[in-house]
Order: structure tokens, then sequence, then C-alpha cells
């Protein structure tokens, strides 16, 4: 601390994000005033945890941080340590049209009856949820916490056949149209959809497309790939993956 006096102290605060991080100019605005004022400046959106860091104040700077944001910003902590770190979830059924459940309302539900959890360690070591509303994993529920929720449903993929021919006739652009701007030749559902299919449980037959749905494992790219022909089924709800994290997507 004598030969580098600017970081004798850095600590790290981790602040609890709404459900599906939606924020508004005043809150951000509030915080990284507050943030300039108390403490170093710098942020992080988000962190793994999902939680806003941010980066480096020193210890007497901490208690009047943590007044501001939680008495005159109506804002609660992180989780940090050895205790349950902060839940977070996909935008769900606020946005999203393949939500199978409401994942914000789930979160939040968590987050209340856990709240002593985040701030009190009582766990033997962190331990994340995370709620994805669908097998997209936008929140990357199964690389990022030991608790996954995970919408699916469990009735038949719904297909719209004049839709899949709209799409294998070049009149609908593929992945809704988001690699336009660049050629890349006639869509060809062989090779873009039907071989993809890690079960291949899907063909074409007499020009209509078919799913084997008992050996689907809602992958979702099919439904990504041609989103106006296919559509989740009705059945919905989620999935719990219990354990440790796995190092992948």
């Amino acid at each position: 601390p004598q030969m580098f006096p600017g970081v004798a102290h850095f600590h790290t605060v981790r602040v609890a994000q709404p459900a599906g991080m939606y924020y508004t100019t005043e809150f951000l605005n509030q915080l990284c005033d507050l943030w300039e004022m108390r403490g170093s400046g710098l942020t992080n959106m988000h962190g793994a945890t999902g939680d806003i860091v941010l980066l480096g104040t020193t210890t007497p700077q901490l208690e009047e941080f943590y007044f501001e944001l939680t008495h005159k910003m109506n804002n609660d902590l992180g989780g940090s340590g050895s205790n349950l770190r902060t839940p977070a979830s996909c935008l769900g059924d606020s946005r999203c049209e393949w939500a199978c459940y409401d994942a914000q309302e789930l979160c939040y539900q968590m987050t209340q009856e856990y709240q002593d959890e985040l701030h009190r360690p009582a766990f033997p070591y962190k331990f994340k949820f995370k709620f994805d509303g669908c097998p997209n994993g936008c929140v990357a529920s199964i690389a990022r916490s030991d608790m996954s929720f995970i919408g699916t449903w469990r009735d038949d993929i719904r297909i719209d056949q004049e839709a899949v021919a709209a799409y294998v006739g070049g009149e609908i652009q593929p992945n809704g149209g988001a690699h336009a701007g660049k050629d890349w030749g006639a869509f060809d559902i062989e090779k873009e959809v039907i071989d993809l299919c890690p079960t291949e449980c899907m063909w074409m037959e007499d020009g209509k497309l078919k799913i084997n749905d008992r050996e689907c494992t809602r992958c979702m790219h099919c439904l990504n790939v041609m989103p106006r022909a296919l559509r989740i089924g009705n059945d919905r709800g989620l999935s719990i993956l219990v354990g440790a994290k796995a190092p992948i997507l």
C-alpha cells in the first residue's frame, strides 16, 4: 500500500440487476453518478453472475455507497462470496416469442425467497440460479449456474406447411433475415435444417416437412432457421437441471 496507494483498497461491489435486465435511463445515470463519486467509475455490465459489477473503491466509501444505493435508489445489493449469487433471467414473456414460462416472474420470486442467502453467507460454496425461458438459452444457464431452469414443451412442434414451402421457394428469408446482406445462395432445407438435426428426426415427404417429435431434443435449430414455419408446442413448462455448471453452452 505504501508503494501503490491508488490501489491500497480496491473493493468490488455487486448490485442486484432487475429480472430481464431492464433499466431506465434515470436509474443508470444515478448509478453511474454515485459510482463516480464513491468509487472508481469502472463498471462491468454484467458479470458472469449477472450482477452489475462496480470495480474499485476504498473501505470508507462502502457504507456510504450502500446507504445511497439501498435507501435513496431503492436497489438491493447482489450476492458474492460463499452464498447464493444473484439470480438472473432472460427477457422471457416480455419480449420473446419462444418463452415457455414467465422467467422474469420466477426469477423475481426466487430472489425474494432467498434474499437472506444473498447477503448472509449460509452456503458452503457459491451457488447460482439462472432462468432460460426456452432451450435457446440466452442466459446460458447450463454453463453459468448450478441450478438451471430451462423452458420447454411436451407436445409436438407446430408446422405450417405453406410457410415451409415458402422458405424452400425463397419467398421467406431464413433465420428471420439475420444473414441478409451477403449472397449465401438459395436456401437448402436439407443442408441447412434437416441434415443438422442432432437426432435426425426430420425429413421431407411428398413436399412436406415431417418431424418425429418423440426423438426431438428441443435444440431449437430448426425453429430458429424457419420461425414462420415452425413454432414451439402449446403444452409448455420448464425443465430443472441441478448440478455443477458445465463448461459448455
